[in-house]
């Protein structure tokens, strides 16, 4: 028998015989990191909400009946696609459901965007979510990266030419900053006859919803999630509002791939929180409200603090490079992001948490930036343990 080590090395010798050319040509997604069970970080790098869902969930999974996993969930999300579109003031037939927001933009990149020889490109920021270049490569789809301004603001009329279409995160990310609808109003009107993707994955923390442009423009497809705004990343639930027209296409696709993309326990649970809109109005309020108090006390100790409308804060740091900073903080027990990328290495992307975690946060940035030895030394704050490995 083959020691472990040798096993290893074969298995990955013949797995890549047996990849296609689309499969090795693949740069896939990296997913902010993960702590190990038991270990005790404070988590400030995937923008996971820092409070818990509606109490509604915890009281239903107590009662929900197991018997009802036998069969399949109801195929069309009905409840859930009622209480978003209450939410949001539409048509339950303009709302598409699926496993997270990550399954609704893939769905969203098979269903609209050309690959056929000789298509126009689609337009997206040379710096936004980094899903939308994998979905393009995986899907071969051609694609124009639009340069942010210097300041990271988006240059609106570069994204008025005629295109394959468009994909805008807004918020976008890392960055934070948000667009006015009158420049998504814009975009719109330039694009009639191609799909305008907005992804409103963090703009319940700020920026104004563009599901008010819907009647006055079919082209529009807003994708949304409750990872964020409603405290259930774990749950994987994730949603678009269009025209029918749209929402028809994507059914289509998800038909061809899978019928049944949102279980029964995840159904029911989005629906009640959903429903709990003052659960999530509170909750919303809480972090903005951090949000701008950590933005007044790390401008105080010298970073630049870029716009955010989002529950995470883009971050340049006064005295230490980002990199470093990243480091050290890891291996305090204080996760954020690092992007070793051109034009925004020098930056951070830090999740709101709650008040006592953005404390912890603020007071090792002080001491790590007056205290350079501290890379030299076991690092602790109360009773966060160290991180030995460092990775980005």
């Amino acid at each position: 028998m083959l020691q472990p080590s040798v096993c290893a090395s074969k298995g990955d010798e013949y797995m890549s015989r047996f990849w296609n050319q689309r499969t090795a040509s693949l740069t896939p997604y990296v997913a902010g990191e993960q702590p190990l069970p038991g270990q005790k970080v404070i988590k400030l790098n995937t923008n996971e909400n820092p409070y818990p869902p509606s109490p509604a969930i915890g009281k239903h999974i107590k009662d929900f009946d197991p018997s009802k996993l036998r069969l399949y969930p109801e195929l069309t999300s009905r409840t859930l696609r009622e209480a978003i579109a209450d939410f949001y003031g539409v048509r339950p037939g303009q709302v598409f459901c699926g496993n997270g927001s990550d399954e609704v933009l893939a769905f969203s990149f098979q269903a609209f965007f050309e690959t056929k020889e000789g298509a126009r490109p689609i337009f997206f920021p040379d710096i936004t979510y980094s899903f939308y270049p994998v979905y393009a490569n995986l899907y071969a789809i051609p694609v124009e990266k639009i340069p942010l301004n210097e300041d990271f603001t988006i240059p609106v009329d570069e994204f008025c030419r005629p295109s394959g279409g468009v994909a805008i995160s807004n918020p976008n990310a890392p960055t934070t900053l948000a667009l006015p609808l009158a420049d998504i109003k814009k975009i719109l009107e330039s694009q009639p006859d191609r799909l305008v993707l907005i992804d409103q994955a963090y703009a319940a923390f700020g920026a104004e919803s563009c599901v008010c442009l819907l009647p006055d423009h079919p082209n529009l497809l807003v994708i949304g999630t409750l990872s964020k705004s409603h405290s259930l990343a774990g749950l994987r639930v994730g949603y678009a509002i269009a025209s029918e027209e749209i929402i028809e296409g994507l059914q289509r696709v998800r038909d061809s791939f899978n019928s049944y993309p949102v279980d029964t326990l995840a159904l029911e649970l989005a629906t009640l929180s959903v429903r709990d809109k003052n659960w999530y109005e509170e909750n919303t309020r809480r972090i903005i409200s951090t949000r701008e108090t950590t933005v007044k006390r790390l401008t105080n100790i010298g970073f630049t603090v870029l716009d955010s409308r989002a529950n995470f804060l883009f971050v340049k740091p006064d005295g230490i490079p980002a990199g470093e900073l990243y480091k050290k903080l890891r291996a305090a027990g204080i996760l954020v992001r690092y992007f070793d990328k051109s034009r925004i290495r020098d930056y951070l992307r830090i999740t709101i948490g709650t008040d006592e975690e953005m404390d912890i946060l603020i007071t090792a940035i002080q001491t790590i930036i007056s205290d350079k030895s501290a890379a030299e030394s076991p690092y602790t704050v109360g009773t966060i343990t160290k991180i030995d490995e460092v990775t980005t």
